[in-house]
């Protein structure tokens, strides 16, 4: 028997908010809240901004959230600091400089006669071209981005000693999820052993930033030092390696998976196993990216894969101002995709626990598929993969709640990246699988339009929308186009250019499709809470279900207390540096278990043979 992965907690951040208490979501649907609602989110925006969430102002959030113009706290894109190479050649006399002794190259070039004096230095050129490095700035020709919301300093919120932005944004994401829970984590330890406790997360180019790798590659030629921290923080699982260290103190299994833009679902995928086999019980997942830098920019810019502003002007038919926007327009004309930043978590939980610790209920995992793309020309270029794991997940749904919640229950949070190549093979790949599956109109949205495209984190960025949707019944549409181009793929599919008002109990699952360089797709079968609750009762029964509500009251109030507190600017955020840390003789240890001081569960040695017909 298959344990269930429920999805009993998430949080993040990305350009849309914080994404526990639904509110990340909420910001993309403002406009069709509940005056309720409307006000909580501008409030819990406010907070994170360092605003007033009191009074927020709706305009200011507005223009400083989702896809805008680059903010010059990351850097200014209209000076950008470059070297320029030159050859300075000689005229009637040769090139004479004089510098400090200590600024000389180890190595002299040839024909460099120096003199000294004291502790500076003349230097002359008695022969050839001298070789120099100019200052120069450029200007970007890449000005649009999905930003945290303007005023967030996720460094502010614990002592953040350097750390790499993408890391910064893994701190405050994975204790978003960890607080959502309602549920203290001693408690959880207090039910399972450390090790059937997993984390798997990761990001999908590392930290690029100068606290990370970005600087231990330029050091050497801009006259730098390289940080001892540069490289160890630069690694793409120091995402996990963070929540194990500083947030959980965890000793189970760990990992992080990378699949390019399809990252975020595969370490899912790890977890889901991990769940369903019954060897773990708890797995937290999640991935963090922050890529708006602007060597990051320039290399997906000069590979054709991002919008620039001249393109954009030119659909717009206008020579400027750019609308930024707009920038990214999934399944319309459109010229490239948008970099964002974001952090997204969630905690799977089997069923018998969750429902034991009377946790919420967001939902469940039926499946995650990967597939490869097989033989390629392109490697960055799309292949067949992904009609392997779209045509699976559909399969695993179909099997899981019938035909007709396949053909009348269902949407798609579709990759929709922005690319004319996306608009085409992805739009295929849709309604093929449509027709196949005799969906008369599939409706498909891509949330890439607001956020922009935070490469390992995207398909978290989808999964926790989806929730959202669950909770208020208001798929979000692609609002930033006006018409679906003429080579996009329409039989069969509903592209919601609008908002899309639904009964929440009446999408039952949705899929959350990922694309990525390299031929790394994935596809995954979320269940619907209600699904959920209903699976539940059908394995546990109506009394499991009864106590577990009854149990649950406790947990949401936490949950709601949680939530109330941020939304009013408070800080929670988890960072436990130096603290419970523990040598290897303060274990205790024999042949049949270890005990971990401070873990109220001994780790069992006594390992089952997974081979004894075998043997």
């Amino acid at each position: 028997m298959a344990h269930l992965p429920v999805i009993v907690g998430f949080g993040g951040v990305n350009p849309a908010g914080r994404s526990s208490g639904h509110h990340g979501y909420r910001r993309l649907v403002a406009d069709k809240l509940s005056a309720e609602h409307r006000a909580t989110t501008y409030a819990s925006l406010a907070a994170l901004m360092n605003l007033d969430p009191g009074t927020p102002d709706e305009e200011y959030i507005n223009r400083h959230t989702l896809i805008r113009k680059i903010e010059s706290h990351l850097f200014d894109p209209d000076a950008i600091g470059i070297n320029k190479s030159a050859k300075l050649k000689p005229g009637n006399v040769p090139i004479t400089f004089k510098t400090r002794a200590n600024q000389l190259p180890a190595h002299l070039p040839a024909g460099w006669l120096v003199e000294e004096n004291g502790q500076e230095v003349t230097v002359t050129v008695a022969a050839g071209d001298l070789e120099v490095y100019f200052p120069d700035k450029r200007t970007s020709r890449v000005n649009s981005a999905g930003q945290l919301p303007s005023g967030f300093k996720p460094d502010s919120l614990y002592q953040a000693r350097s750390h790499p932005r993408g890391l910064q944004l893994t701190v405050y994401g994975a204790s978003d999820a960890i607080n959502s829970l309602g549920i203290p984590w001693d408690t959880i330890r207090s039910k399972v052993p450390a090790d059937r406790i997993s984390v798997y997360a990761s990001s999908a180019m590392g930290q690029l930033d100068s606290n990370g790798s970005g600087l231990m590659l330029q050091a050497p030629f801009l006259g730098k030092r390289v940080s001892s921290k540069n490289l160890a923080l630069g690694l793409a699982e120091m995402t996990a390696d963070f929540v194990n260290a500083y947030i959980l103190g965890s000793v189970g299994c760990t990992g992080a998976n990378v699949g390019a833009c399809a990252t975020f679902l595969y370490n899912l995928r790890q977890g889901v196993e991990d769940i369903r086999s019954g060897k773990y019980r708890v797995s937290v997942v999640g991935a963090s990216e922050a890529p708006v830098t602007p060597e990051v920019i320039e290399g997906y810019r000069t590979m054709g894969a991002l919008a620039e502003d001249q393109a954009l002007n030119a659909l717009d038919g206008t020579d400027g101002p750019t609308d930024h926007t707009r920038a990214c327009r999934p399944f319309s004309d459109n010229c490239g995709f948008t970099l964002s930043e974001s952090s997204q978590f969630v905690i799977l939980m089997d069923d018998e626990l969750a429902l034991e610790l009377g946790a919420n209920i967001y939902g469940a995992v039926g499946d995650v598929f990967i597939n490869a793309d097989g033989f390629k020309k392109s490697i960055p270029g799309p292949g067949i993969g992904n009609y392997v794991t779209m045509g699976k997940a559909l399969g695993v749904v179909r099997s899981i709640l019938g035909e007709d919640a396949v053909r009348h229950h269902t949407y798609v949070q579709a990759h929709g990246t922005g690319t004319p190549q996306n608009r085409v093979t992805e739009s295929h790949i849709i309604s093929t699988l449509a027709s196949e599956f005799s969906i008369e109109s599939w409706p498909v949205t891509a949330i890439k339009a607001y956020l922009g495209h935070s490469l390992a984190v995207a398909s978290g960025d989808q999964l926790t929308v989806s929730l959202g949707v669950w909770q208020d019944g208001l798929i979000p549409g692609i609002r930033t186009i006006d018409h679906i181009a003429e080579d996009v793929h329409q039989r069969h599919v509903n592209f919601l250019m609008q908002h899309h008002e639904i009964a929440p109990d009446s999408m039952q699952a949705v899929l959350i499709n990922a694309k990525g360089f390299g031929g790394n797709n994935a596809t995954a079968a979320l269940l619907s809470p209600y699904v959920t609750m209903d699976m539940l009762k059908r394995r546990h029964g109506a009394d499991a279900l009864t106590t577990h509500a009854r149990r649950n009251a406790d947990v949401a109030e936490a949950t709601a207390a949680y939530n109330t507190a941020t939304t009013a600017g408070d800080n929670a955020t988890i960072y436990n540096f130096g603290v419970g840390v523990i040598q290897g003789e303060e274990l205790e240890i024999s042949d049949q278990h270890i005990r971990i001081p401070g873990q109220p569960l001994d780790i069992d040695l006594t390992v089952p043979n997974p081979y004894d017909d075998m043997v």
